[in-house]
């Protein structure tokens, strides 16, 4: 099925799962692989879900082991392939130079001083989220921890298909060429289905909405921000928006943790 390849792809593209099968990179099946961007991420939460369970519930780890094998997952997991969007994306906007030159900027192999501060700052915080996050884990966190990925692949997807491309090369050009704003029709589709399925397991149906919420509120922020910044969006850009929207999304969960669940 040109649905399962699609899904393959992605996983071969923003995963570190070998996937040792050639795939078509045809527009079709690169089409379908846009559409299954919200299920790699709802995979790579389970996947999250399942070590944060194991961690917790069946090992002698303490917390704060548990806290960081869950941390390491979320970057192994992914190959680091948004976090070096994310790098490459925060050398060039902290350049402050025009348009022009933060795309010269980004296709420079070497790292910056910007970039790597940046990151340091992302996986800290990140890091701090999760362990304070994590102190009481009930089984509702497990659902919103499943739920982080999806939504910030959602957020890359509805990017990609909406905002124009900064330039006519890269990974995000590729995928962008083979399908169209309309193709974005599964989304709701899966979130709908997501959340009537959440429903029967977990009550907290608001603090669920106000997740995607952040979520969306990410996906207008960075529409604006790519425009402004880099004149459209690039494969760099789309991994600083993944990023970007998981830590906003775990910041969430932290400060509920505080507000709201303690």
């Amino acid at each position: 099925m040109r649905i399962w390849k699609g899904f393959l792809i992605n996983i071969q593209f923003f995963t570190a799962i070998p996937i040792t099968k050639e795939l078509p990179m045809d527009q079709e099946h690169l089409k379908k692989a846009v559409q299954t961007f919200p299920l790699v991420g709802l995979m790579q939460g389970i996947i999250y879900v399942v070590i944060c369970f194991l961690c917790f519930e069946f090992t002698p780890f303490s917390h704060l082991a548990s806290a960081f094998l869950l941390w390491l997952a979320t970057i192994l997991l992914t190959g680091g392939i948004h976090l070096d969007g994310w790098i490459d994306a925060s050398d060039a906007y902290f350049s402050y130079q025009d348009q022009g030159k933060r795309l010269e900027i980004m296709k420079d192999p070497r790292t910056g001083a910007f970039g790597v501060l940046s990151i340091l700052v992302l996986l800290s915080c990140r890091f701090l989220f999760i362990y304070e996050s994590t102190a009481n884990i009930e089984h509702g966190l497990f659902i919103i921890i499943a739920l982080i990925p999806f939504l910030s692949k959602s957020v890359m997807g509805v990017l990609l298909l909406t905002v124009k491309a900064a330039k006519n090369e890269g990974l995000g050009t590729l995928f962008q060429n083979a399908a169209k704003p309309q193709a974005l029709w599964p989304y709701p589709l899966y979130l709908v289905s997501l959340l009537i399925l959440i429903s029967f397991f977990y009550k907290e149906i608001l603090i669920i909405g106000l997740l995607i919420l952040v979520a969306a509120s990410c996906s207008f922020l960075f529409r604006r921000k790519a425009m402004k910044w880099f004149g459209g969006i690039t494969g760099d850009v789309l991994g600083a928006a993944v990023e970007g929207t998981e830590l906003l999304l775990w910041m969430t969960v932290w400060l509920l943790h505080y507000f709201v669940m303690a």
